[in-house]
């Protein structure tokens, strides 16, 4: 009579003739002393499983995290510039009153805007403390600076050629929040004090707007703006631009900011500081992805407690399975067909914990991309590496105990039978 055992065939008297274990049997064994300890399998699974899913969700929201930006700046553009007034030779210096219409007629310029800060305060009555300013400015603006810096109205209307001459303001929105003003009515109004407010006496603004959040210029955020010539007449403002904004048509910003200093200010160009808004956004998403090296450290850590425990599971489980290695290496299994088993065993292991894993971590990425607004991505090399780390570290941490099964003699396994 012939005997198949997991691939391991006895033929009567002629002693064992070993056959080849099918991978159809070796997956059954994989799975057998698993699904026997589903509870035990599945906390030693778990660390495995929160390590991939760390590696897999910092990836995701890093790469989901970038998509958004991306997207965000495409929308934006990457065509506006800013001029600001920086340090000169006695001090602090100024920019030109001449200096917008001055950029303006560079090749490619096609929209400038600018804002100039007074010395006013604002509150949201006379009633507030005057220490109590939430460091709120009133600035002048000109009348196309939404379109410019990258913002638009959530509410109401911008200054227009009758308005920037009343006391008439428009909120940015960190503005509006500090003042506690979410929506316009009809004659909402603010307190401004300062030098020529009415005589230092202070005087009231009627709010006509509220901004949405600027990306590219958060200091249109903070900001209580106001016409050119009313801040003129009623704030003491001298005309003087702080801020400029250009705009140049794309193939044309390069050569735009080379001459940008020199035509804002030619008697002093090297007082003039330039930048590009959507490259200070660029820097600042890699600053932020500094942090994803210590989040992955924490993954890593993560999958070398889960290794330790399935080195710990297979280990207990070689010490509770003697019997069965005794009977299975008694019916002829070989030694490499038991270091298979247990090997396989924990491959398995290691590889549901991080298919868990992965499901876990984009989830997660797709969960915090939609609160955002961002498309979610999980890179492939996220899920993948994951996966492959998983398959690495239920190899090796069930080598040693697959070896020591392996070497386990029929008799001495079966010795408590």
């Amino acid at each position: 009579m012939t005997v198949t055992i997991s691939g391991a065939r006895l033929a009567g008297r002629s002693g064992p003739a070993v056959g080849r274990l099918r991978m159809a049997d070796l997956a059954r064994l994989a799975t057998e002393g698993l699904r026997t300890r589903k509870l035990r399998a599945g906390l030693s699974a778990l660390g495995i499983s929160i390590g991939v899913a760390a590696i897999v969700a910092v990836l995701g929201l890093s790469s989901s995290s970038a998509a958004g930006l991306n997207a965000e700046i495409a929308a934006l553009g990457t065509n506006l510039l800013t001029v600001q007034a920086g340090q000169g030779l006695t001090g602090a210096a100024e920019l030109p009153t001449a200096a917008p219409a001055m950029i303006s007629r560079l090749p490619g310029v096609y929209q400038v805007q600018a804002t100039g800060t007074t010395d006013a305060n604002v509150y949201r009555s006379p009633l507030i403390p005057s220490v109590n300013s939430n460091t709120l400015t009133v600035d002048a603006a000109t009348l196309g600076l939404p379109s410019a810096s990258g913002t638009s109205l959530a509410q109401g209307q911008f200054l227009n050629a009758a308005t920037e001459r009343e006391p008439v303001a428009v909120l940015g929105a960190a503005a509006a929040e500090l003042l506690g003003i979410d929506r316009i009515f009809l004659g909402e109004r603010i307190w401004v004090t300062g030098t020529g407010a009415n005589g230092n006496g202070g005087l009231w603004l009627y709010v006509a707007g509220i901004l949405n959040t600027d990306v590219l210029a958060p200091d249109v955020d903070s900001s209580v703006l106001v016409g050119f010539p009313f801040a003129e007449r009623y704030l003491s403002f001298d005309g003087h631009p702080t801020t400029i904004y250009v705009k140049a048509t794309g193939n044309r910003v390069g050569a735009v900011y080379g001459l940008l200093a020199s035509q804002a200010s030619p008697e002093d160009p090297s007082s003039v500081d330039l930048s590009q808004p959507s490259s200070a956004l660029v820097a600042q998403a890699d600053a932020k992805s500094a942090f994803n090296t210590l989040f992955l450290g924490l993954g890593g850590v993560a999958l070398l407690v889960g290794a330790i425990g399935v080195a710990n599971i297979m280990v207990i489980s070689v010490l509770e399975r003697r019997q069965e290695i005794g009977l299975r290496r008694a019916l002829g299994a070989t030694r490499a067909h038991i270091r298979a088993q247990f090997l396989a065993e924990a491959i398995t292991l290691s590889l549901l914990g991080g298919l868990a894993g992965i499901v876990s971590g984009a989830a997660a990425t797709a969960i915090y991309a939609h609160c955002k607004g961002w498309a979610a991505v999980v890179p492939a090399g996220g899920w993948a590496g994951g996966l492959a780390a998983a398959i690495l570290i239920g190899a090796v941490a069930g080598l040693l105990p697959a070896v020591r099964a392996a070497r386990l003699s029929p008799t001495e396994a079966l010795w408590s039978v």
